[in-house]
């Protein structure tokens, strides 16, 4: 069938950060990056306490695994960048925050210990030159040197992995990378792919850019950047419960409440790793039942883990339909193995690309697409909510 015109969702093409945050239908979007992607319980107690004052006491987590303060009005924001950088949460400038892109594998080792934390410090304070504030505010950085990639499906232009027990540079869109001798060169050469990525004109006339799409147009890497080494096996994505390293906890949709991240920050962990999988990791909690946080999944089987939705009506001004209230009543429905994605337009934010049934957004009601993207052909169109059950049950 012929899928219908629909309004194009604007596509603003760049990330929120604190001192740029982005206006949506709630308010301003406030992000935070936290250094390392952690914080400490008293930093989590006091962003809490800040996301309630200043906000409407939600926090998004991110597949970058960024934080994101949702509601925060004009006449607010000076106060809350004051206490932010109170916390040691801000960036010094907006250059400094919007390329400080780097996501880590938050299963790693202590410091002492692992060198993932050293290459992700030492590429942090390689980026505050102001020769990369010209990469696009999408380009990433992904860190994950185990001998199990746990970052696979993290999106990273720029990738720091090992090939058994070699550090390799591998660039998204290419399958394999190069060996390096050690953490150091692995930055130094991280960051040179990110200049050679700006000198040959990987980003367009509108400011943006990705390296596999620059690849894919016809852009050839340097030798010295390429290499024949394949990365390691991934693994699938971690399931909320207790593991090896601590417990993996997960908020329904990827959003906190204020309440519940002042119970994880009371938990006992002395760190909160905030995961790309829109998780909280507590390194070295053992026991799930000192939570007493009513808003998180500890269940591996829980149902609302095979469904993905976007913030929607209200909260989006792209959005035409409200999602996760819907995305509660359909996930008991769902077969066993089935992925769901509820998106309020065709933007597909919360997850950008296929899943097994995506329901779009369009002027109040939704589209039906099966195995595929938001954006694809749908195969039924213009359903009520009171249709959907039966149908995504079939």
């Amino acid at each position: 069938m012929t899928a219908p015109a629909i309004h194009s969702p604007v596509i603003q093409g760049w990330c929120p950060g604190a001192h740029h945050p982005m206006a949506s239908g709630d308010g301003l979007v406030v992000r935070v990056r936290p250094f390392l992607g952690q914080i400490t319980a008293a930093q989590a107690m006091g962003l809490a306490d800040l996301a309630a004052r200043h906000g409407n006491g939600l926090i998004d987590l991110t597949s970058r695994a960024n934080m994101q303060l949702r509601g925060v009005t004009e006449a607010g924001l000076p106060d809350l960048l004051a206490g932010l950088d109170a916390l040691g949460l801000l960036d010094p400038d907006d250059g400094s925050e919007g390329r400080r892109n780097i996501v880590l594998d938050p299963f790693r080792g202590p410091p002492d210990t692992d060198p993932q934390n050293r290459i992700a410090a030492a590429l942090a304070e390689g980026l505050r030159d102001p020769g990369f504030f010209r990469l696009p505010t999408k380009f990433g950085f992904v860190v994950d040197t185990g001998p199990r990639r746990r970052l696979a499906a993290t999106s990273g232009d720029v990738r720091i992995e090992a090939s058994g027990n070699t550090l390799i540079l591998r660039t998204d869109g290419l399958t394999t990378g190069r060996a390096v001798a050690d953490p150091a060169q692995a930055v130094a050469l991280a960051l040179g792919m990110a200049r050679w990525f700006l000198a040959s004109g990987g980003v367009g006339a509108d400011g943006r850019g990705r390296m596999a799409r620059h690849l894919a147009a016809g852009a050839v890497l340097p030798a010295a950047l390429a290499g024949d080494l394949a990365p390691n096996p991934a693994l699938p994505p971690p399931a909320p419960s207790l593991h090896p390293q601590g417990a993996l906890v997960a908020p329904a949709f990827g959003q906190l409440a204020a309440d519940d991240l002042h119970r994880l920050a009371a938990s006992g962990a002395a760190m909160l790793r905030i995961t790309p999988w829109r998780m909280v990791l507590l390194p070295g909690l053992t026991d799930l039942a000192v939570l007493d946080a009513r808003g998180l999944i500890t269940d591996p089987s829980d149902p609302l883990l095979s469904v993905i939705a976007c913030t929607g009506a209200p909260g989006c001004p792209q959005a035409s339909v409200e999602t996760r209230i819907l995305a509660r009543q359909l996930a008991p429905a769902l077969r066993p193995g089935t992925r769901l994605h509820v998106s309020g337009c065709a933007k597909g934010c919360a997850q950008p690309g296929p899943s097994d049934l995506t329901l779009v957004g369009r002027d109040g009601r939704f589209d039906l697409v099966a195995d595929g993207a938001p954006w694809d052909e749908p195969r039924k169109c213009g359903l009520s909510p009171l249709d959907l059950p039966s149908l995504i049950g079939d």
